[in-house]
């Protein structure tokens, strides 16, 4: 009896794919990987940009021996104003292109009506699309404003009027992220509300636009503010130049404090005999100091971060337990 010898079955070709790229998160990024490149692409760009601005003020900086001797004004140009104009609008520009079409596209278009019929979950499906978008977002915020950061602390008091300005405290430090999750996930959230990509892209820029005019409104009370007082009419002491004001007032050797109006008379006489009158011997500065600023933030990050956390939690909700 002979024996028929056969070739071994040949090795089944395995996916050269990393394992966390496998699956579901595959598919999840394949489906958006043009938004990804643009995305990181852009991040790339941005850093470079930065960098290469740093380089160039430094070497102006040295040119005219600073911190030993004042530059020459202005020290930054035109470059710079764009880069913290458009730094101030990225988490707005992700929200409106990429939170609020990412689940409102898929019920446009029918798709998730194909992907609710397979054997993944509607909510490991939903979990995997929210968090691409929230980690992509992370990501390309947080480079941005750790790259940013990195060259405005240095050189604050040249860059920036005011570390308050929305130009300085929200684009760096934790704030720029945080404020990108947030209206990312309400952008999504929108989405998954409305059902239509052009009305969530809509309704999405409006939030936003209300949303970062109302942040800078009560921004100052993520800090506790500080008074200073000194003689009436002398000049404020050059350690408060980076402070920011938040009022100022006069104020009675007993420290009843008055409007910075209060005397403000048609004539130098009768501004003189209401000063008296009330007894005001003093100026009262109340401000809030740079060294705030890193807590502040903070401050700002927690609750922006609270709020993405309600609103994530809330789109997987409502789209798990009702028809999409």
């Amino acid at each position: 009896m002979s024996t028929t010898l056969t070739d071994p079955p040949a090795p089944t070709a395995r996916s050269t794919r990393p394992r966390i790229l496998r699956g579901l998160t595959w598919l999840v990024l394949r489906q958006h990987r043009a938004t990804l490149i643009c995305v990181l692409a852009l991040t790339a760009l941005g850093t470079l940009w930065i960098v290469y601005q740093r380089a160039q003020l430094n070497d102006v900086l040295a040119a005219a021996g600073w911190p030993e001797k004042s530059p020459p004004l202005p020290v930054v140009g035109e470059s710079y104003s764009r880069l913290t104009a458009l730094l101030t609008l990225l988490p707005g520009v992700l929200a409106v292109f990429l939170g609020a079409p990412l689940i409102a596209a898929d019920q446009e278009q029918g798709t998730v009506q194909l992907v609710t019929t397979q054997s993944v979950t509607r909510r490991r499906w939903l979990v995997a699309k929210l968090g691409w978008c929230l980690l992509i977002t992370l990501v390309s915020c947080s480079v941005l404003s750790a790259v940013f950061t990195w060259w405005w602390r240095p050189h604050h008091a040249l860059l920036s009027s005011s570390w308050m300005d929305a130009s300085a405290f929200d684009t760096t430090g934790p704030v720029l992220p945080a404020l990108g999750l947030f209206l990312t996930a309400a952008g999504f959230t929108i989405g998954i509300l409305l059902r239509r990509v052009l009305a969530s892209m809509v309704v999405t820029f409006v939030f936003c636009v209300v949303t970062q005019t109302a942040w800078g409104m009560y921004r100052t009370l993520l800090g506790t503010t500080r008074t200073f007082t000194y003689p009436l009419d002398s000049p404020l002491p050059a350690r408060f130049d980076d402070a920011y004001e938040v009022d100022r007032w006069v104020g009675s050797a007993d420290g009843h404090l008055y409007g910075w109006g209060s005397c403000a008379e048609a004539t130098e006489k009768a501004t003189d005999a209401c000063i008296k009158e009330k007894g005001i011997v003093n100026d009262v500065f109340e401000y809030l100091d740079y060294d705030q600023m890193v807590t502040m933030q903070w401050t700002g990050a927690a609750l922006l971060l609270a709020g993405t956390a309600i609103l994530t939690a809330f789109a997987l909700w409502w789209a798990t337990r009702r028809p999409l």
